[in-house]
């Protein structure tokens, strides 16, 4: 899956590419001369005592060294750019993907493994590809360059290449293999590390009521110490990589010196060609070893690219069609007809045969026990899942056969968990329309009940909010996302349970503020509150998944048994009526 990966997200950056290739030859060529050039000065200079000529020969070598370094600068320079921009196309490729994925894919995932796709994954091909645009490409080239060089200083010596590299690639490809299958586990272990940390903080205050900070500790400390005992693993297999390699170096160049210094006593070899020779071996196992420490990084980069591409090539459930329609909705009447949800893997639906109407101007309210399929039949309007049997219709249109951005410019969704993004109270109520003025926030507050709330700030609209709205308590958060809400002016309200947090006296002001503005526009509530769907336009009574009952409050306290028991749980016989 790298190469593929790397091949594709690199296409556009040939050029720099080619740049590093051409800077790290010259830079590799330059530093292969060199050797060369103190052979000469040992021989040439040094033994026959020519001051001249050690004074030319080390100038050149002082001009090559030059152009080296500058070859080098330039190379890692653009490589890490190159990188840099991979990371980053990678980054956002994932997040696209996200972006796309309905709510299956994003269950079949997780957001750990997702957050760590994104981050650490990516982190690891990035590194590996900055590391091989300024090792890689100079390794292959110095081997190559060694090789013809030794051979040209003297033949008989250059056969210990033949017994050293065979051995030092074996030894390196036999450690290699043991350590693939210990990089998975560790990101697994990531994965698992960032799961547990995730729940802990966001449910940091369930621990704290239940008093359980040992048990969550515990937990957490298994965690981490699956992920150490992964990493050590690893460790001591990477801890044999160097010493390895530096064996087989050192004994290569003890060889060499002994064999040579036979040959420089039989008078066969100058002092100065045996030292050419030892660096250019050296500088031949030199380019092995940073193979090698790409090497080390790479089957962790497999890794993570085999989870990044998992990620970039899931296709998502729900697509729109090649013609679908992209007109917009233009009155927002929603229909509910016959329709059906199961989860997959699960052995019955969710939802059975579900009927319901929501015309604009009107009020549709559902409602039902807990587990009845409220807040999926909600669900099912904006596409965060597709109906498996039945229709859901737009002004009579199937959302299927039209473009997902149509259908959400009709909707205005709030959750059942009041979610705020963080950055200030204005640009969370400019979510669904940017344009909106200030004028519009403010009415849209009054509405929502929250206008107190803002103007208690001390910046107003410029207030910030945390991450999740932490900072707002969870009426506020409900009251705050209901007037996002409303700043969208969509055709089509869906209100799932977002007055639960609200008491009594808010929610009756916020419903009786909210008739106006929503006099033209279709909506629809699920509430477990019977006070908050009593006035209703009509009421569907859902019970395990199917509608047992739809009319106004009077009709179904006298034919639905199933909503005469939801009401009477709350209420008294006679505030029933």
């Amino acid at each position: 899956m790298l190469i593929p990966l790397l091949r594709r997200h690199l296409r556009p950056y040939r050029g720099p590419i080619a740049v590093v290739v051409l800077f790290q030859l010259a830079q590799t060529i330059a530093n292969l001369y060199l050797p060369g050039l103190n052979a000469e000065i040992i021989d040439d200079g040094v033994v026959r005592g020519d001051v001249g000529r050690i004074w030319t020969t080390g100038g050149v070598m002082l001009l090559v060294t030059v152009l080296q370094v500058a070859c080098t600068v330039v190379a890692v320079y653009v490589g890490a750019r190159v990188a840099m921009a991979l990371g980053r196309d990678l980054r956002a490729g994932v997040f696209d993907a996200v972006e796309g994925f309905a709510a299956r894919e994003l269950a079949h995932f997780g957001a750990p493994t997702l957050v760590t796709r994104a981050t650490n994954d990516v982190q690891q091909v990035q590194l590996l590809v900055f590391m091989a645009l300024t090792l890689l490409v100079s390794a292959p080239i110095m081997a190559v360059g060694g090789v013809a060089m030794a051979l040209r200083q003297d033949v008989e010596l250059s056969g210990l290449l033949v017994v050293v590299i065979p051995v030092l690639v074996v030894a390196v490809g036999l450690i290699i293999r043991t350590m693939r299958p210990l990089f998975r586990q560790m990101q697994e272990r990531i994965d698992g590390l960032n799961d547990v940390m995730r729940e802990q903080i966001q449910g940091i205050r369930v621990v704290r009521a239940f008093a359980t900070e040992e048990r969550e500790a515990e937990r957490f400390a298994r965690a981490n110490q699956a992920y150490v005992d992964v990493a050590v693993a690893a460790g001591r297999v990477m801890a044999l990589m160097f010493p390895t390699v530096m064996l087989v170096m050192n004994v290569s160049v003890v060889a060499a010196t002994w064999f040579g210094g036979y040959r420089i006593a039989s008078g066969d070899l100058q002092v100065g060609t045996l030292t050419a020779f030892q660096n250019y071996l050296v500088q031949i196992l030199m380019a092995v070893m940073m193979a090698t420490f790409m090497l080390m990084l790479w089957p962790r980069a497999e890794v993570s690219a085999e989870r990044i591409t998992e990620v970039l090539e899931t296709e998502p459930s729900i697509v729109a069609a090649p013609d679908a329609d992209d007109t917009p909705v233009a009155r927002g009447a929603l229909e509910v007809r016959d329709a059906s949800f199961a989860y997959p893997g699960a052995e019955q639906d969710v939802l059975h045969g579900v009927s319901l109407v929501a015309r604009p101007g009107e009020t549709t309210a559902v409602v039902g026990s807990t587990g009845s399929g409220k807040s999926t039949l909600v669900n099912l309007v904006p596409r965060l899942f597709d109906v498996t049997a039945g229709q859901v219709l737009l002004d009579g249109r199937d959302v299927r056969t039209m473009t997902p951005e149509a259908v959400w410019a009709a909707i205005g969704l709030v959750p059942q968990r009041a979610f705020l993004f963080s950055g200030t109270v204005a640009s969370n109520l400019r979510y669904g329309r940017p344009d909106a003025s200030d004028a519009e926030l403010w009415e849209a507050l009054d509405v929502a009940q929250a206008r107190d709330v803002v103007e208690a700030l001390p910046e107003g609209l410029q207030a910030p909010v945390s991450q999740g709205g932490t900072n707002f308590s969870g009426g506020q958060r409900q009251r705050l996302a209901i007037a996002r809400a409303l700043v969208k002016r969509p055709l089509v309200y869906l209100f799932d349970d977002s007055f639960s947090a609200l008491d009594y006296a808010t929610d009756a002001a916020l419903r009786d503020a909210l008739r106006p503005l929503t006099r033209d526009a279709a909506v629809v509530t699920v509430a477990q509150r019977v006070s908050t769907i009593r006035d209703a336009d009509r009421i569907v009574v859902l019970d395990e998944g199917s509608v047992v009952g739809t009319g106004t409050h009077r009709d179904l306290m006298d034919t639905c048994a199933v909503y005469r028991e939801i009401v009477l749980s709350q209420l008294s016989e006679a505030e029933a009526r």
